[in-house]
């Protein structure tokens, strides 16, 4: 349990709010916590939810059950690993809930989301109060971590108090569907190229014939889509939704080429079928969803049909013909601030200091990236409350890295970014001829470097 902070120095800025129990706005509030400073912490549900939530329970996973891959030198394992060692709850959390995912970190997000909110719940320094929040508070420090669904009249005082609006994109859901009902004659066990932190097969995967493969993506490009209940869903329709790329729906990969699901979800290669010895035509990937395997996610299949035809066309799975599904597809709004117009490299508002933006509203995207900005708000705020004027992590750093993009990237055509090796610095000119021929061992001094630079940065951020 961390100490009250007794300093001298704390003036009425101590009173520190974090707005939002999402991944950032609790990572933030266990870091202002370990800090040993007081701080209150703000959910809206469950008294009113999202089209996205489904509990009231604090860090819950929306999307995928992923955190991406922990293979070491890989950009999302350096995120993890410097996440890891400044103490990053939602890492004990995912340690504690982690079910097999290949080489990815996968949780079973209902245990990773109790884990998360019995740990802020039992925190003395951390009071949390169920209510939404309309307006940025006009005195403290405030982090505002709502996430991409930030309730209208709260992205409407953010709008006023930046100037410069809401920008909107969409995330989409994946179907989950009930492991009994998968036909396991039908479907096959295997890691792409073998490759699992456990050493197992960690995936379902639903083979595909080429006629079995045309009919589905045709099935996909006549399905009904949902209807639109909010005028941004309403673009949808008229072909002017900017989605995130590394999250389309289904629906929008098809329309790029009948084989462009083939070489993105859909992907065969490294997965042998045991049955021909060869690689499938196509592969739908089903991803274990919690400890006990009860229930399967259907990988890259977020979309935004209706429930009905969700059903008939993802019946058409191989495997999945007699499928109960637990949970349909979705799409969502999602809303964040134009970072580098607004944000500098510790995540504080330009315009106002003592506010601090979080989470994918600050122009992330990503699990893991929403965690590392709560935790560098939460550390900034802390400081901020001590006087002390918040310093951004070392560029070497993913987490540095990931902020400078935050507050550097052209503002005309900025959009929420993944943690990737091209946010990093490069090498100098001796390692880049060094290892020219060598990507893995180029990712791999990257981030040497970086573990370097965290490792001797100073105490205080």
């Amino acid at each position: 349990m961390a100490r009250p902070y007794n300093g001298k120095s704390l003036t009425q800025q101590l009173i520190i709010r974090v707005l939002g129990a999402g991944l950032a706005g609790s990572e933030a509030a266990w870091q202002i916590a370990r800090a040993g400073l007081p701080c209150t912490l703000y959910e809206m549900r469950p008294a009113r939810t999202t089209p996205a939530h489904t509990t009231a329970g604090f860090a819950e996973l929306v999307c995928s059950n992923s955190l991406k891959s922990d293979s070491e030198n890989t950009a999302s394992w350096l995120l993890k690993h410097e996440l890891r060692r400044l103490g990053s709850l939602a890492m004990q959390a995912a340690a504690a809930s982690r079910v097999p995912g290949g080489h990815a970190l996968t949780v079973d997000r209902d245990l990773f989301s109790l884990a998360v909110t019995s740990a802020i719940e039992s925190e003395p320094l951390i009071t949390v109060v169920r209510e939404e929040v309309t307006a940025i508070p006009e005195d403290g420090i405030t982090v505002v971590a709502t996430g991409p669904l930030t309730s209208g009249a709260l992205a409407a005082s953010i709008a006023g108090l930046t100037g410069s609006g809401n920008l909107y994109f969409y995330d989409s859901i994946s179907p989950i569907v009930e492991a009994g009902s998968i036909d396991r004659a039908q479907v096959f066990a295997a890691s792409r190229y073998g490759k699992s932190l456990d050493g197992g097969d960690d995936y379902l995967n639903c083979p595909f014939t080429r006629e079995q493969y045309d009919a589905l993506v045709d099935a996909i490009l006549n399905a009904q889509s949902a209807a639109a209940h909010i005028d941004e869903d309403r673009a949808i329709h008229q072909g002017k939704v900017p989605f995130f790329e590394s999250c389309l729906p289904v629906e929008e990969i098809a329309r790029r080429g009948h084989h462009t699901l083939r070489f993105g979800p859909m992907k065969p290669v490294g997965l042998d079928d045991p049955r021909t010895g060869r690689w499938p035509y196509a592969v739908v990937q089903l991803r274990q969803e919690d400890q006990r395997a009860g229930s399967y996610n259907l990988v890259g299949f977020q979309n935004y049909m209706t429930f009905p035809e969700q059903k008939r066309v993802f019946r058409m799975i191989p495997g999945l013909e007699h499928a109960e599904f637990l949970r349909y597809g979705q799409i969502h709004r999602n809303t964040y601030v134009n970072g580098p117009e607004l944000l500098n490299d510790t995540l504080q508002l330009k315009s106002q200091p003592r506010i601090l933006f979080a989470g994918q509203i600050s122009g992330v995207e990503g699990y893991v990236e929403s965690i590392a900005t709560g935790l560098l708000a939460g550390r900034h705020a802390a400081a901020l409350a001590r006087g002390i004027q918040p310093q951004p992590l070392p560029r070497a750093t993913a987490l540095g890295s990931l902020t400078h993009y935050i507050a550097h990237a052209d503002p005309r055509h900025y959009q929420p970014a993944n943690i990737a090796f091209d946010l990093l610095p490069p090498l100098d000119e001796e390692a880049r001829i060094r290892f020219k021929r060598d990507k893995k061992a180029r990712h791999a001094e990257v981030c040497r470097l970086a573990i370097e630079a965290i490792e001797t940065m100073d105490a205080h951020v």
